[in-house]
């Protein structure tokens, strides 16, 4: 097990997606602490900013991060197999493009993790920011596959463009959650903001809390007992069961908990 605490704090963005079990693999100690990363404006070596140490007698996880990495971005970029855990906060696009592996996160999480994701499990013992699991701005390739587990909230237009994979929010969620979604599900444990699913086409998402306001470019379909979020859990009802975004012709699904939701008792009458 490699070990990597900050050798100081951080006041400009750190690039690191050579932190990676992947890119670690095979490498002596003194070849790993001589990868590039840059800090601003500047290239140096991960030794120059991080203290690095070896266990050869503890196998997983592959690396652990202790401290403060809340400005460290891309760690674990594109990885395929092994673990990382961080214990402390990580920085933006932790996790971008696993393809594999294990990424644990015992803090909260920055913007765009998870983006991309093909395959693998995130989980996030905190709160994630803005555009978890969701594409660059301009681009549409959503998350595909994975699970991706958040014990806190999350931000803003999480899991736009989902085309694939499971997402579990225990807490409450921002705005535009499943922008543009094609395919997955999102769960989300307690309450979620305006415009979810706004322009989606597939997928679920199940919103155990209070809907703030619901699109109105969805339509009520029915009321379901329970629905499935993955091959070994169900979400208790009953729910309302919208589909839509009618808008775009989307046979998407919104299930909102009719416990929590009174608000939507009028469009039983449609039923």
């Amino acid at each position: 097990m490699i070990t990597i605490t900050p050798k100081r704090v951080f006041t400009v963005p750190v690039q690191a997606a050579c932190i990676s079990a992947d890119v670690f693999a095979g490498k002596p100690l003194e070849e790993i602490k001589k990868l590039s990363i840059t800090e601003g404006k500047e290239t140096i070596t991960l030794d120059d900013a991080f203290n690095i140490t070896e266990d050869k007698t503890i196998e997983t996880p592959n690396i652990t991060l202790t401290g403060d990495f809340s400005k460290v971005k891309r760690i674990g970029q594109g990885m395929k197999t092994g673990e990382i855990i961080i214990n402390g906060d990580a920085g933006m696009h932790t996790g971008e493009k696993l393809a594999g592996g294990k990424i644990i996160v015992n803090g909260n999480s920055g913007g765009w993790t998870g983006s991309e994701m093909k395959k693998g499990l995130i989980e996030i013992h905190g709160n994630s920011g803005d555009y978890t699991a969701s594409p660059y701005r301009g681009t549409s390739t959503g998350m595909k596959g994975g699970v991706i587990t958040i014990d806190g909230n999350v931000g803003t237009d999480v899991g736009c463009y989902l085309q694939g994979g499971i997402i579990r929010i225990k807490g409450s969620a921002g705005r535009y959650l499943g922008y543009h979604m094609l395919d997955g599900t999102i769960f989300v444990e307690k309450d979620c903001a305006i415009r979810a699913g706004a322009c989606m086409t597939g997928g679920k998402i199940i919103i155990n809390g209070t809907i703030e306001l619901l699109m109105p470019t969805f339509t009520i379909d029915s009321i379901k007992p329970k629905v499935k979020i993955d091959a070994t859990q169900n979400a208790q009802g009953p729910f309302y069961v919208f589909l839509g975004d009618i808008a775009e012709r989307g046979t998407g699904k919104i299930f909102a908990l009719k416990a929590t939701n009174p608000a939507f008792k009028d469009y039983e009458k449609y039923l």
